[in-house]
């Protein structure tokens, strides 16, 4: 007589966490979250934050600054366009303002839009760096949540500029892509310094590190790349991409 041992599903020991639990790991125990990525690789609700923060921004900006400000600010800090506009007539000079302060108006309100294309593209490029180049197999779907995940301190940028903001900073000065003092180069002047140089001081961003620090712990903690290793990897893709936009704004400007 034959007898068949049945073998009871037992649940795993270790429960998962809770999407406001990986909230707060990110910023206090990152590896924790990381690691829950394995089991879940939601990121929706990561990414709903980040755009609702990004809002604070935006709405300090229209309110305290004014998009037509930062058209204005925009031509200030490029030459070329300078020069152009000095040599346009009063009313060409009023519509071509008009005109880029609403572009610029529109860019701001598209932020999550553009924030969430931004991140696909990235965790594209970093899932075929680390798959491709250091045998990991990491999925897509957990790739673009290590990405969204770790993109949380922007969090803290968007406060911080908004508090910046509505405490008085010069609107004159304001440059929206180095809003706060997270970086030497946001004590530097646009205007007069080579765009490159400019470039390659905002590198050294606290943000900046801060999130690539995240995505190493990610990738690492869902691949067998060790941490350090893939520390390097990512910030090797980000050096690359603020000097090389830092080379073209020096060429165009």
């Amino acid at each position: 007589m034959s007898s068949t041992q049945v073998v009871p599903n037992v649940p795993d020991a270790t429960p998962g966490l809770s999407e406001s639990e990986r909230i707060i790991n990110t910023f206090v125990a990152p590896t924790k979250t990381f690691a829950d990525i394995r089991r879940n690789a939601s990121w929706w609700v990561p990414f709903l934050i980040t755009a609702v923060f990004s809002y604070l921004f935006v709405f300090a900006v229209d309110r305290k600054i004014g998009f037509e400000r930062i058209a204005q600010n925009a031509i200030a800090q490029n030459p070329k366009a300078q020069a152009r506009i000095e040599q346009a007539t009063p009313e060409q000079r009023e519509q071509a303002i008009t005109m880029q302060a609403n572009i610029t108006k529109y860019i701001f309100y598209a932020v999550p839009v553009l924030s969430i294309i931004f991140a696909l593209v990235i965790a594209g490029v970093l899932m075929a760096t680390f798959n491709f180049g250091f045998g990991a197999e990491v999925a897509f779907s957990k790739a673009m949540a290590i990405v969204v995940y770790g993109g949380l301190p922007m969090v803290v940028q968007s406060i911080l500029t908004a508090i910046t903001i509505f405490a008085g900073s010069d609107p004159d000065g304001f440059n929206p892509q180095n809003p706060v003092a997270t970086n030497p180069a946001y004590l530097m002047n646009p205007v007069t310094t080579n765009k490159f140089i400019y470039s390659a001081v905002s590198c050294l961003d606290v943000i900046a590190l801060w999130m690539i620090f995240l995505m190493a712990i990610g990738f690492s903690e869902n691949s067998k790349v060790k941490r350090g290793t893939a520390f390097v990897a990512i910030l090797a893709w980000y050096l690359l991409w603020k000097l090389g936009t830092g080379a073209l704004g020096a060429a165009f400007s």
